[in-house]
């Protein structure tokens, strides 16, 4: 049975190579090696990304220092896979393939973390519209990070056969730029990975600490919008028209029933609508009203009678109040969208193992998913792939952190936040040992 595992890649490293890309000892030895190259080269790089994040689709100046980096390391460059993707593989003998993905870009935001680093970066987004930019969901520890690991497995090479295949993913914010890369021709211009691996850093979770569980590992996410067409008329004369924010409103309370009463209780499901406009005065009723939905699920089922409820909802709340079948609301589903992803069972056993026996057996924080969050390292993994992946976490904020909002102090700020920001140090250099050992045990040379 193949195996296959995808991995974060990213970032750019100086065009020389230093002495702690110089041959690596014993595996032990790694952590070492790691910690020292953070000293020497990530730690600069990571400050880099940090003040100059780039919006998605837009990562030109990231993908460009990573290439650079790349190719410094030893590595095949191409660039320009699905838009701004870089791909990098380096082959070392007979072996399996394995695949190494970390994503680029950054959100539009405002930076409040109080970093003596914080990003002032702004940029012109793919809608036009000159946006500021931070990242404020860890993307610049995952391009560092595999950054590291590509430098680790340059100076370890004879500690490994097989063909690594390194990702640096654009766009993976608006859950589109895995599946450009895939239409791109991934799979076949470049060797199809055994395995796949990728990592996020969760400001949820202690630094030192690591997540990793078989199945469910993202939720599925669709954007939705929707369009209430109605007959507009003076505020005064509601009788005049059709009001589309009565049938909006409509639409929200009944789309609460979805969850509550059609998708099973044991089930998860989510419908949020995060954005309701129409309308430009008081006294005017309006001829549209637009709505903007995030769903998530985590089985393909469940996706699908989410969606079918909603287009059956808001044409029926159409129906309802009168209107013909040419100004029925629309539903219109986004491109931004990304099915779930799971974690092959035996191989994040055999990953689990892996990190058990390296880092010791309290290294896992185990507490269950508390929200639905989406990744779009499931296209690379998507079951017609055939390619088996996993995809874990690493702590990013000191426990001292969780201990001091537990007392009333201020609390951990999330990701997407404007106040958001990680360990930098303990971040990449326990991503960059983790995706390492993962590659040097999944390529290990076969002993006669």
């Amino acid at each position: 049975m193949k195996h296959h595992l995808l991995a974060l890649a990213t970032c750019g490293l100086l065009a020389s190579i230093s002495p702690a890309l110089a041959q690596s000892g014993p595996t032990t030895d790694l952590g070492k090696a790691v910690s020292s190259d953070y000293d020497e080269k990530l730690g600069a790089l990571f400050l880099d990304f940090h003040r100059n994040p780039e919006l998605s689709y837009k990562e030109t100046r990231t993908a460009s220092i990573m290439a650079k980096e790349w190719r410094a390391a030893g590595w095949d460059v191409t660039e320009k896979v699905g838009g701004t993707g870089v791909v990098a593989v380096m082959e070392n003998g007979d072996g399996p393939t394995l695949m190494l993905r970390a994503d680029m870009d950054g959100l539009p935001l405002v930076e409040d973390s109080g970093l003596d680093y914080m990003s002032t970066a702004r940029q012109v987004s793919i809608d036009g519209q000159e946006k500021p930019v931070m990242h404020a969901c860890g993307h610049d520890v995952h391009i560092t990070s595999l950054i590291g690991t590509a430098r680790r497995l340059s100076a370890m090479k004879d500690q490994w056969r097989g063909t690594v295949v390194l990702i640096a993913q654009p766009a993976e914010e608006r859950i589109g730029g895995a599946k450009l890369m895939m239409d791109d021709g991934l799979y076949s211009r470049f060797p199809k990975p055994d395995f796949a691996m990728a990592f996020h850093v969760s400001a949820d979770t202690p630094t030192g600490k690591l997540a990793l569980r078989e199945g469910i590992s993202s939720s599925s996410s669709d954007s939705v919008d929707i369009t209430v067409y109605g007959v507009g008329a003076h505020g005064a004369s509601p009788h005049r028209g059709k009001d589309p924010v009565v049938m909006g409103a409509q639409i929200i309370m009944n789309l609460q029933t979805l969850v509550s009463r059609e998708i099973a209780p044991l089930n998860p499901a989510v419908v949020t609508v995060g954005s309701f406009h129409s309308g430009f005065k008081h006294n005017i009723i309006s001829d549209k009203a637009e709505m903007q939905l995030t769903v998530r699920s985590d089985d393909q089922e469940t996706r699908e009678k989410l969606l079918e409820g909603i287009k059956r909802i808001s044409e029926n709340v159409g129906r309802m109040n009168g209107l013909p079948d040419d100004k029925l609301p629309k539903v219109t589903i986004s491109q931004e969208r990304t099915p779930a992803t799971y974690n092959d069972a035996a191989l994040t056993r055999r990953i689990k193992n892996l990190f058990s026996e390296r880092f010791g057996a309290d290294v896992f924080d185990d507490k269950p998913r508390e929200g639905m969050g989406a990744e779009d390292f499931a296209y690379f993994v998507a079951p017609n792939t055939d390619v088996p992946g996993v995809y874990f976490s690493v702590g990013g904020t000191p426990q001292s952190a969780f201990d001091a909002a537990e007392a009333g102090g201020p609390p951990v700020p999330s990701h997407h936040s404007p106040f958001f920001k990680v360990s930098p140090r303990e971040s990449v250099t326990l991503g960059t040992e983790a995706m390492t050992a993962a590659a040097l045990d999944l390529l290990a040379p076969k002993t006669e």
